[in-house]
């Protein structure tokens, strides 16, 4: 699930991104959700603390309460991994963000062939979403970052209904759903079962018959359905 989560003060402008980002992933076979606001008022700040994976903020500069540079301050403070997209019609305050070093994704002027530039904003932010290397999450006042590649696979534990990370060197718990984690991951991982997530490039043998999925450090595991092992295979 992609959250876009919009800003704007102007009506036509939220409308210009709702039809924008409506069409384009409309296209894709991507679950999204648009959440938009008029104002960076309590509930768009109670919005940057929700737990939602894969977060798309496209921010306006300027609204009555506060201002988009710093709402992104905010953003970054809390979470690094969320793409920025100021949409603005002050061209001026471009250099004020580039010295802030948000490390934003575009800055796109509403003036200048707006909804061409954010449509490929759009694109070039599901790709960043898409090729990240790690996932960062914050448990019981810990912030946590785990490198893809480092992760084996992901299981639910019934008993205490949370998630466990299986890692070379750790197990992670964490009180997320697997599709919440799952909305955090990149085409590597796949679901072999209702409560596992499998990174198949880990693997290096699938005995059918037994179910048993095997790893490259030696681990095997055996939570494989029929449903779900064909995406293994």
């Amino acid at each position: 699930m992609v959250n876009f989560v919009v800003c704007d003060d102007e009506a036509k402008y939220r409308g210009v991104v709702d039809k924008v980002v409506t069409s384009y992933m409309m296209k894709n076979e991507v679950d999204y959700q648009i959440h938009m606001f008029k104002d960076y008022d309590k509930e768009f700040l109670e919005m940057i603390n929700k737990p939602l994976a894969s977060k798309i903020y496209i921010l306006d500069i300027e609204t009555p309460t506060m201002s988009g540079i710093d709402v992104a301050r905010i953003i970054r403070n809390k979470d690094v991994d969320s793409v920025l997209i100021f949409l603005t019609g002050h061209e001026e305050l471009s250099q004020i963000v580039i010295k802030n070093e948000f490390l934003f994704l575009s800055f796109i002027n509403k003036f200048d062939n707006c909804e061409h530039r954010l449509q490929l904003a759009i694109e070039k932010a599901l790709h960043v979403l898409k090729t990240r290397k790690s996932i960062r999450f914050k448990d019981c006042g810990t912030i946590y970052t785990i490198k893809l590649d480092d992760i084996l696979y992901i299981t639910k534990d019934s008993v205490e209904r949370k998630s466990i990370i299986k890692t070379d060197y750790s197990e992670f718990s964490l009180n997320k759903t697997l599709a919440e984690i799952e909305d955090m991951l990149n085409d590597s991982f796949v679901k072999t079962h209702r409560a596992c997530i499998v990174n198949k490039k880990r693997v290096v043998g699938f005995n059918k018959s037994k179910k048993l999925i095997h790893f490259d450090n030696g681990e095997s595991i055996d939570l494989v359905s029929t449903r779900f092992e064909g995406e293994l295979i």
